[in-house]
């Protein structure tokens, strides 16, 4: 488990340190708010999505580690490569290799940890996973920032590209292979359903297509928030680059850890007695945001900010354990990674597809009015996409205990 946390957190560092680097990228390339969304979100988000089905599929016939192991090494030198563009679209299609990589990162993992951990455990294993996605994101940013700030950014992507392949070796070496459904009394021996048959058992399953959308729905504020709050605290509020990476770095970590590790906690108690559980406790948890983005984005003074903001990051993250979870029960042992990947092709390529391109659109179109400030209220406005992923999330509770597999 630790392993896997610590390639996750590798994951997130490569996704997410073009968050940071935004900045001086901007600056240097000479982009538009627009380009940025595009290079942050959709052009990771194309081949990411596209690739994670037919890779998954691979992962739920043969060896996890080794698609794992691939994947790392892949994303990892595409990251190195983006240090080396010159331009828009070089960057562009660097970030398209990254999506490459980081296709068989994460819905084969779901499927080796729901094989390492019994029922009643894995929304707390699959949320200790999760702490990758604090982790890397703050310390992408961070270190993303202390590195453009002191040498240039470019070096930001050689570093943290170099050290995602000296990695690899050692995830193969320390992560073995388990028993596929080890801990599920019942499931399939088809060891190789078909991608049509699979898409026929989620088919008759209502609660797995509505909390991949409700997720997609949160994601597109969450990676905007992941992407754009950087730049939103340099124009605002005029702080450095560097200061920028490590006041957002220490909201991320603070409050994703806490809000992450509060999800599957509530989500293993309550959850084996009602299973809407698994998606009630993220729906209160995305309208509890609201008023808190709104006093931690509007309000002019930084210490409020800070702890305003604390808050709603916390709330935001709280879905990952359950609905990641609840994903993973709805289908048998051999249809994990699959399922999981068509899960993240929803919430993908709509949360990071649109979401960060989004925001930076709606942030171009908010600049004559409110200049520097636009980036604020462009934010401010996503905060819809959590009470539309709320309304998702308590529909498909309505659903979740008959799609559960017995």
């Amino acid at each position: 488990m630790f392993i896997l946390v610590v390639v996750y957190t590798f994951n997130f560092i490569d996704r997410q340190i073009i968050g940071i680097l935004a900045v001086p990228i901007k600056a240097d390339l000479a982009l538009t708010d627009t380009q940025l969304g595009m290079m942050g979100g959709l052009a990771f988000a194309l081949f990411y999505t596209a690739l994670g089905i037919p890779i998954a599929m691979l992962a739920d016939r043969s060896n996890r580690t080794w698609i794992m192991t691939i994947a790392l090494i892949v994303w990892s030198a595409m990251t190195a490569l983006c240090g080396t563009v010159q331009n828009f679209w070089q960057l562009f299609l660097a970030r398209l290799g990254v999506g490459v990589g980081e296709a068989g990162g994460v819905a084969p993992a779901y499927s080796l940890i729901s094989d390492y951990f019994p029922p009643q455990q894995r929304a707390r294993a699959l949320s200790i996973y999760s702490f990758g996605i604090p982790i890397g994101s703050a310390l992408g940013i961070v270190f993303g920032g202390v590195i453009a700030s002191k040498v240039d950014w470019r070096y930001a992507f050689y570093a943290v590209g170099i050290a995602g392949i000296v990695i690899a070796p050692i995830f193969k070496l320390t992560v073995t292979e388990p028993k596929r459904g080890q801990f599920d009394a019942n499931h399939s021996t088809d060891a190789s359903p078909s991608l049509g048959t699979i898409v026929r058992k989620l088919a008759h399953k209502p609660s797995f297509w509505i909390m991949s959308f409700g997720a997609a729905c949160s994601s597109m504020m969450g990676y905007g928030l992941f992407f754009w709050l950087p730049s939103f605290f340099v124009r605002s509020f005029a702080l450095s680059l560097l200061n920028a990476s490590l006041f957002y770095g220490a909201i991320l970590l603070i409050g994703g850890l806490a809000g992450i590790w509060l999800g599957g906690s509530l989500a293993d108690r309550f959850g084996a007695d009602r299973r809407g559980a698994y998606v009630v406790i993220p729906a209160i948890a995305f309208v509890a945001t609201v008023p808190f983005y709104v006093v931690g984005i509007l309000s002019p003074n930084l210490t409020t900010t800070f702890f305003a903001m604390l808050v709603p990051t916390a709330l935001g993250l709280v879905w990952l354990g359950p609905v990641l979870s609840a994903i993973q029960h709805v289908v048998p042992p051999n249809m994990r990674a699959t399922a999981s990947a068509i899960f993240l092709f929803i919430n993908n390529l709509i949360g990071i597809g649109v979401g960060t391109m989004a925001i930076g659109m709606l942030s171009d179109n908010l600049q004559l009015r409110f200049g520097d400030d636009s980036l604020r209220y462009a934010i401010l406005a996503g905060t819809a996409f959590y009470i539309v992923a709320a309304m998702l999330f308590f529909l498909s509770a309505k659903y979740l205990k008959n799609d559960w597999e017995k």
